[in-house]
């Protein structure tokens, strides 16, 4: 099994004939993502590579059964685009838009808390590279053949640590289930706790990878989650462990603005609960090896 999305998920591109969602719808289609079209407001009733356009999500919803979508929609109207999919009836959207004020990203989560828990979009992002099944469908802008299909989850706030964490773990002959990017903004659709959840209850997955980095409360939620609640493994990464405090570090996250958001007090919560941490980013994949031969 996966978690969020599959081979047969049928996604749309929000912000579908613009130069960046072409390049990335073509590429998730490569993959074998079950792509049923698009949106472009006013361009509805054309085909963009082969697909249909249409001019709203609901349309797209109602006409081509869409479950699933991603969002290349310039971050100024990125938040219109999240919550007119919640509004149709989305069950899952991928926010890659880098940028969206937090204050719209507030006016998100207000909306979508209008809906009961069972009938709410699942977001993730802004600002993440996007989600992926290996060997069944991808919803993102990774690169898709450093993923390898296993029994291993991902979960993480940095695209780029995510990537480093597949490849080394294909080096040693180690697959994922889903690898889930949540993005790296203060305010985001989904937190790691949310997606532990996801692989906890995926018969599939045997073990979690979960990538933070310094700044927010999101991953003491999750040492706590996974002491109290989880039966798998979990091992993690965080970084930021020399960043200065009160320094932006990347991120429009990263930043250590309170008690307990530093990378060594991260540390020193996760293991406290019995995660086991990678000391740097280049032990990620021995580091879950090892955990693996223990099981």
């Amino acid at each position: 099994m996966t978690v969020l999305l599959d081979e047969k998920t049928k996604v749309i591109v929000q912000g579908f004939t613009g130069k960046i969602g072409t390049f990335h719808a073509g590429e998730m289609m490569n993959y074998g993502t079950n792509l049923v079209g698009g949106v472009t407001p006013g361009k509805g009733g054309q085909e963009h590579l082969g697909k249909p356009v249409f001019n709203t999500v609901k349309e797209a919803v109602q006409e081509a059964g869409a479950e699933a979508s991603i969002i290349f929609v310039p971050a100024a109207f990125a938040a219109d685009s999240i919550m007119e999919a919640a509004d149709a009836g989305i069950k899952y959207c991928v926010a890659i838009s880098d940028g969206i004020p937090a204050q719209d990203m507030m006016t998100v989560k207000r909306y979508m808390y209008r809906y009961k828990k069972e009938e709410r979009m699942v977001l993730t992002g802004p600002n993440c590279a996007g989600t992926i099944s290996p060997g069944k469908a991808m919803l993102g802008i990774m690169p898709d053949h450093i993923y390898m299909e296993g029994n291993v989850g991902v979960v993480g706030r940095s695209g780029t640590l995510g990537y480093e964490a597949a490849s080394q773990m294909k080096e040693r002959g180690i697959g994922i289930t889903t690898s889930v990017g949540i993005g790296g903004d203060p305010i985001n659709g989904s937190s790691h706790r949310d997606i532990l959840e996801h692989f906890e209850n995926d018969p599939d997955t045997k073990a979690v990878m979960m990538i933070g980095e310094i700044g927010g409360p999101q991953e003491a939620e999750a040492a706590e989650y996974f002491k109290n609640h989880m039966t798998k493994p979990l091992v993690a990464y965080i970084a930021g462990l020399t960043a200065p405090k009160g320094r932006r570090m990347g991120h429009a996250g990263a930043i250590v603005s309170g008690v307990g958001e530093s990378a060594a007090e991260k540390v020193a919560l996760l293991e406290a609960a019995g995660v086991v941490v990678a000391p740097t980013p280049s032990d990620l994949g021995s580091t879950m090896e090892k955990v693996l031969k223990d099981l």
